[in-house]
């Protein structure tokens, strides 16, 4: 059995489950770095009858997967993944896989990026260690020393734009940091919301009221650009938006022109259209933001997860009695 594990940034896969527990020695090879040409991908993983891959960081449509003939099963960490087409999987005959996760992790981070964001924590940090190296006396006698003003979150509304089981931990959090929550999705159950602690609104009330805008929404055809000129022409000036759910789901360019013109006053990002984000990608330098690059998953007790059950899917694909089947 040839096995590859695709997109292991950190190279941390092989020490964070037991590979050699599976039948047979197989041959494990690691890519570490994200292959981005169609062609040079599909010679790469032609060789291999098994591919672990993380999360959507590589898509398989039906045009890579017909150039992987000896593929037998695709296994992606979590339970769904977009950049996947299943049905093309299963006409060719390759059984497509997946694991647990992480309920908080993402929550985790997405409170992260608003504390970074509205206290000014990024800017404030590059600062003090720039006062500290040479050429900081150019800063003056404070040495860069409390430069901004931040925003308290206690009686603000946070709004969340999806209330599924990630968008309600937010709200959970937001309740506990003394925060007004309110939620609006397409769908939304008003006494789903009343239940998780969250009035529910329209969206043109989450926009226009909220200090802080989260997403946490699924994304599909119908909800590209969920947010763009016009939700954001709705926001306060002095609101922020926060996106730890799939870049598409915001307009990056109406995001992007909002910032330049101070439509509203920052944005938090984990997520973006092309990831890895281009070096040239003008959000780079765009004003009043804080950017992670797609973090909200990756904690040591995710990754143990992803990669343990990856193992546990490859045994049982082996004896011939799959687990966690996605396109059965």
């Amino acid at each position: 059995m040839r096995i590859a594990v695709l997109d292991d940034y950190q190279d941390v896969a092989l020490s964070c489950a037991d590979w050699g527990s599976l039948p047979g020695q197989p041959e494990i090879t690691v890519f570490s770095e994200h292959i981005t040409r169609h062609e040079a991908l599909a010679t790469a993983l032609r060789p291999f009858d098994v591919i672990v891959a993380m999360r959507e960081r590589t898509p398989f449509g039906a045009g890579l997967l017909s150039l992987l003939p000896d593929l037998r099963l695709l296994v992606t960490t979590g339970m769904a993944n977009a950049s996947i087409d299943l049905a093309a999987a299963r006409d060719r005959g390759v059984a497509v896989c997946g694991t647990g996760g992480s309920m908080t992790a993402t929550p985790e981070l997405t409170w992260g990026l608003i504390l970074a964001l509205v206290r000014r924590i990024p800017a404030e940090d590059q600062r003090m260690r720039s006062a500290g190296g040479a050429g900081g006396a150019a800063m003056g006698t404070r040495g860069g020393w409390q430069q901004t003003v931040g925003t308290g979150l206690h009686g603000k509304r946070l709004g969340i734009a999806g209330l599924g089981r990630i968008g309600q931990k937010v709200a959970e959090y937001g309740r506990a940091f003394g925060m007004q929550v309110s939620a609006w999705s397409q769908n939304l159950d008003p006494e789903h919301a009343r239940q998780a602690g969250a009035e529910p609104v329209s969206k043109e009330q989450l926009f226009s009221r909220s200090d802080v805008v989260t997403v946490h929404y699924k994304l599909s055809e119908r909800s590209t650009g969920l947010v763009g000129a016009a939700e954001l022409a709705l926001m306060k000036p002095a609101a922020y938006l926060v996106n730890t759910s799939r870049g598409p789901l915001v307009d990056g360019a109406a995001l992007l022109a909002a910032l330049r013109g101070g439509k509203i006053a920052g944005a938090a990002l984990d997520v973006y259209d092309t990831e890895p984000l281009p070096l040239g990608d003008a959000l780079r330098r765009a004003p009043n933001t804080v950017l992670t690059p797609h973090l909200g998953y990756v904690t040591d007790d995710t990754y143990r997860v992803f990669y343990g059950e990856a193992v546990e899917d490859i045994a049982a694909f082996a004896k011939g009695t799959p687990i966690r089947v996605l396109n059965g």
